[in-house]
């Protein structure tokens, strides 16, 4: 089935299992793949490297502006200082503006795309077809969370990591540009009792009934 300009969107909140998805659908269907969360962070990492405050916006526009989609480095932007200061730079709807003009050209490019965020079903692609939002718990979010830095050689504690997981989403949820909601067409999938193979098993099933309803018309 063609896939050429065919655009997945995946939002939901962190820990809900957007990246592992997204992943493996733009392998499993050849698309270009964007985390746009990446975005946001390349952005704050770049005010924190020089020393600016988060709350500059005009040196926030400025980073936002500069930031190359193709050379974001996934490890250096993946700590959790970076994902707590992306969190305060995505309140400015001067940055995410500037931000979401780079997805959206980026989701424009053949052959399609995969994006997962925040705000990609709602903001950035609504006219994507296919629309998925991810979610679990904030307890499911938090023990996927302590995993992945234990499985880094870290240690972190459960509490303080659940109470980071939940002053994310307030924050993500309750901004009043752009909310992290999901999209009045969106299929939503809680990934809480869910491994990645199912999750992924039950997104191919709507994505190929997208490409089949697509060559049909």
């Amino acid at each position: 089935m063609m896939t050429d300009g065919f655009i997945i969107a995946i939002d939901g909140p962190a820990g809900a299992g957007k990246g592992t998805l997204a992943r493996r659908l733009a392998d499993h269907y050849r698309l270009n793949l964007l985390d746009t969360g990446l975005t946001y962070r390349a952005v704050a990492h770049r005010l924190v490297t020089h020393g600016l405050p988060l709350d500059n916006i005009s040196a926030a526009e400025t980073a936002a502006r500069q930031i190359d989609l193709a050379a974001m480095d996934r490890d250096t932007l993946s700590t959790h200082a970076v994902g707590e200061a992306a969190s305060r730079v995505a309140v400015h709807p001067s940055v995410r503006r500037i931000l979401v003009d780079k997805q959206r050209d980026f989701a424009s490019r053949p052959p399609g795309a995969v994006l997962d965020g925040r705000d990609i079903g709602t903001v950035v692609c609504p006219d994507a077809p296919v629309k998925l939002y991810l979610t679990a718990t904030p307890a499911t979010r938090a023990r996927r969370r302590m995993a992945e830095i234990e499985a880094r050689g870290g240690q972190a504690d459960y509490e303080r990591v659940l109470a980071d997981i939940e002053r994310r989403d307030s924050r993500d949820m309750g901004r009043e540009d752009s909310p992290l909601r999901p999209a009045a067409d969106a299929h939503l999938l809680d990934t809480s009792e869910m491994d990645i193979d199912a999750a992924f098993e039950a997104a191919c099933v709507i994505v190929d009934q997208a490409l089949a309803a697509r060559t049909k018309a």
